[in-house]
């Protein structure tokens, strides 16, 4: 029996002011980042002070948010934002991207880098790590609110998402009583948000945190970051429905997210082949 996602998206009502689940990945996320960056700045040969990282995340988190929002409008909603400008500052209707997020950190980290003095890749090296459990903490908010599902599946942990339904959205109990009947079982859906959340919040913290433990030649923790995250983010949108005002942009399966990740993948590699040529010289003279 397919399990009906009934997960209220509000943690907590107090009168008019209601906390969601999202906003609280965002809170978790950031805490979590702080921690993450204290321990490895703790390790002197980073040559980051511990001072420093609640700069370093409070930049980041402001690119994260303004970049997320912008890359979900000018990425995703282009011909609304046309027609209603003004949809840009209701944040408060949801939508956020990771690509636009991205964005949004390279360009405020860089600009606290530059800011500094630093090297910029240096503190792109320095931030990659910390980011991955915050993603995999977003694709939770996304699970929990029900929404960017994956395609229809029968596998035994499809997910009946309410708002995926035609005619929908119905109550926990009447898909429940539908289901009793025999209905709606080909209505069942990949947790596709859960596929991302494990390789975006485990498999890529666990690459990039491990690939990083010791000193690596500059862009190369950069490098395996992008690559990692765009594998994944490729082959997930395989299941994962497209979204409903864009479709697919060819051949009946290309997405927007992989179209935005492909080059991702190849900056990744071409940051790795710089990062070992650069090495290679320094060892040569």
């Amino acid at each position: 029996m397919p399990f009906v996602h009934d997960i209220d998206p509000i943690a907590l009502q107090i009168g008019p002011l209601a906390i969601r689940w999202y906003g609280l990945m965002y809170l978790a996320a950031g805490i979590t980042a702080f921690m993450l960056g204290r321990h490895r700045a703790s390790e002197i040969w980073r040559g980051f002070k511990r001072e420093e990282i609640e700069d370093i995340i409070f930049y980041g988190m402001i690119g994260v948010i303004v970049g997320g929002r912008l890359g979900s409008v000018f990425f995703y909603h282009f011909s609304d934002f046309l027609a209603d400008p003004l949809m840009l500052v209701r944040v408060w209707e949801g939508g956020m991207s990771f690509h636009g997020g991205l964005l949004g950190v390279l360009v405020a980290v860089g600009w606290y880098a530059r800011k500094t003095g630093r090297a910029v890749f240096a503190l792109y090296d320095f931030v990659a790590p910390v980011v991955p459990i915050g993603l995999g903490l977003g694709r939770l908010g996304n699970f929990v609110g029900g929404e960017l599902w994956g395609h229809k599946t029968d596998l035994p942990w499809g997910v009946i998402f309410p708002h995926a339904l035609p005619g929908g959205p119905y109550s926990a109990a009447q898909i429940q009583s539908l289901l009793a009947q025999g209905q709606l079982l080909d209505q069942a859906r990949h947790p596709s948000q859960l596929y991302q959340a494990f390789w975006e919040g485990v498999v890529l913290f666990a690459i990039v945190w491990w690939f990083s433990r010791k000193q690596r030649p500059l862009m190369a923790t950069s490098g395996v970051f992008l690559i990692v995250y765009g594998i994944g983010r490729i082959a997930v949108e395989f299941v994962r429905e497209p979204d409903a005002n864009i479709g697919y942009l060819a051949w009946g399966w290309l997405t927007m997210g992989q179209v935005l990740s492909l080059p991702m993948v190849l900056l990744g590699v071409f940051l790795m082949f710089v990062a070992q040529r650069q090495a290679r010289v320094k060892r040569e003279t």
